[in-house]
């Protein structure tokens, strides 16, 4: 039989799980979000399932982001303890590896990696420790039982939790190859590997605006997106949002409707549809003056009137929980 799945709590964290425990039933759906059963995921050993596993971070909506949304990215990973070695975190790494350290000693972290870990938080915190041990040269392909035994070490233990993420995105994924001082090209599987990842790389750009923050416009060949991951506690933001869409009030613009809402390690990322044949830098302004409408409805504390319920209700709806 299932063994029960704990939510972990931890000071200064808080879990979102509108569930019932998976364990009371090893066929329901795994709420790590996998889309895979209970039993057949995490039911099937003595895990516990950290349902928002970068809470208490400043760069939470980042790291949400960098695990499910951006496709080619890396940013330096703001330690609390200075480092003479270079860490770098990164959407994905070739083969989806965990970490690999570069012949000169600087460590890449991935985070779009295949884990049947429940803490992204530890997992990352192990992938950290294993390359600060590991020679030059090396990779570790997956984050895996037996590795990090001890005191468990999450990334709240060794990030500035007051430190978002200085992200670059990349519009393919040459950074992987590292120049060579003799100027001989990369190998053929190299090349190989290269031109597979770049040919799925959908065009990605930062929306940067006054109030805005990890919002991100993404076309994926058909439509136009902005994704934009929030911080806020879930029922706080759907109630506000809720009060917008009353109003009618949640559309960027008057053809920019909101399209629905993801649901990404225990927060949530509100998603409009766009018109493609727009600059990405014109929906600054846009996001811009929504971040001021949803601030105004953040700040409301009064109860949800009757069309605010069924509002809520219907963006509850909505929602789409990814893994």
């Amino acid at each position: 039989m299932a063994k029960k799945t704990r939510a972990r709590s931890r000071e200064g964290t808080t879990q979102h799980n509108t569930d019932a425990p998976a364990g009371e039933n090893p066929r329901r759906p795994c709420p790590c979000g996998s889309g895979k059963r209970y039993k057949a995921c995490h039911g099937a050993g003595d895990d516990v399932i950290v349902l928002r596993p970068f809470d208490g971070l400043a760069a939470e909506c980042d790291l949400v982001a960098m695990r499910e949304f951006l496709p080619s990215a890396t940013a330096p990973l703001p330690l609390r303890e200075p480092s003479d070695v270079t860490v770098t975190l990164t959407t994905v790494l070739p083969g989806a590896s965990a970490a690999l350290v570069r012949p000169d000693g600087t460590i890449m972290l991935g985070m779009q990696v295949q884990t049947r870990s429940g803490d992204l938080s530890a997992d990352l915190g192990k992938a950290l420790r294993w390359a600060q041990a590991a020679e030059p040269g090396s990779a570790l392909p997956v984050v895996g039982p037996g590795l990090g035994e001890g005191e468990l070490v999450r990334l709240q233990d060794l990030l500035d939790p007051e430190a978002t993420l200085d992200l670059t995105l990349h519009t393919d994924f040459g950074w992987w190859v590292v120049p060579s001082e003799d100027g001989t090209e990369p190998a053929a599987d190299v090349t190989a590997a290269l031109e597979r990842a770049n040919s799925v790389i959908m065009p990605t750009e930062a929306v940067v605006a006054d109030g805005v923050r990890s919002a991100y416009w993404v076309d994926t060949g058909s439509k136009a997106h902005l994704r934009w991951v929030r911080p806020e506690p879930e029922e706080k933001l759907l109630a506000a949002m809720a009060r917008l869409h009353a109003r009618g009030e949640l559309a960027l613009t008057e053809d920019a409707r909101f399209a629905g809402v993801f649901r990404a390690h225990g927060i949530l990322v509100p998603v409009w549809d766009l018109d493609r044949e727009l600059h990405p830098k014109e929906w600054a302004a846009p996001a811009a003056a929504f971040a001021v409408r949803l601030d105004e409805a953040l700040a409301d504390e009064t109860s949800l009137t009757d069309a605010e319920r069924r509002a809520r209700d219907a963006l509850a709806g909505k929602q789409v929980t990814l893994r």
